[in-house]
């Protein structure tokens, strides 16, 4: 049962995300936190932020770890076809369809209305992984984080996987906080 959930989750939200990787995320989380409770909301969003700093497409990476994670290997496997099947099957029926009545004004208006809904969908997630920084940072560093992670990737350019690694190695060799060292992570004593 635990392999066809893998599936139905990773199938539903590749089938349901129009737009490509970043559409699928909430649809993802959805499945992954909401409904089977495979993980909580930091850790998803551990893996959403190592998934972005890897190349190739979130969705897929995603599924790798997340099978992985919930059924081996045999688990990655489901979840990587999962989310690899629709967007096959989609792209031969739907772009053979899109082709022939791509100059239908219902057909444009479709393609243009779902850009806004796909936008609120990130929102709504972003807002959720806000709430989630601030419990552990409080709001005074989170709005710092937000401000100079705008200004670094809309302003400098920079691509989001550096300023994630960055983070990333930052907290790896910040020094230790008086304790620090009798908290419990992810059930290991740091």
């Amino acid at each position: 049962m635990k392999q066809f959930n893998i599936f139905i989750a990773f199938f539903r939200s590749s089938m349901l995300g129009y737009g490509g990787g970043p559409s699928t995320i909430p649809l993802v989380h959805k499945e992954v936190v909401e409904r089977f409770k495979w993980m909580n909301d930091e850790e998803f969003g551990d893996v959403l932020a190592i998934g972005n700093t890897l190349p190739g497409p979130i969705n897929t990476k995603m599924a790798g770890y997340i099978g992985y994670r919930v059924g081996g290997m045999i688990g990655m496997i489901n979840a990587v076809v999962a989310t690899t099947l629709p967007t096959i099957i989609l792209m031969v029926i739907l772009l053979t369809t899109l082709i022939t009545f791509k100059d239908l004004k219902w057909v444009q208006g479709m393609t243009k209305a779902i850009v806004p809904v796909v936008g609120v969908m990130l929102g709504v997630l972003t807002w959720q992984f806000v709430q989630s920084s601030v419990k552990g940072l409080k709001w005074p560093v989170t709005i710092v984080h937000l401000i100079l992670g705008i200004v670094v990737i809309e302003y400098f350019h920079v691509h989001p996987g550096f300023v994630i690694g960055a983070l990333l190695l930052f907290a790896l060799t910040k020094p230790a906080k008086a304790g620090d060292g009798k908290k419990k992570v992810k059930g290991l004593s740091a």
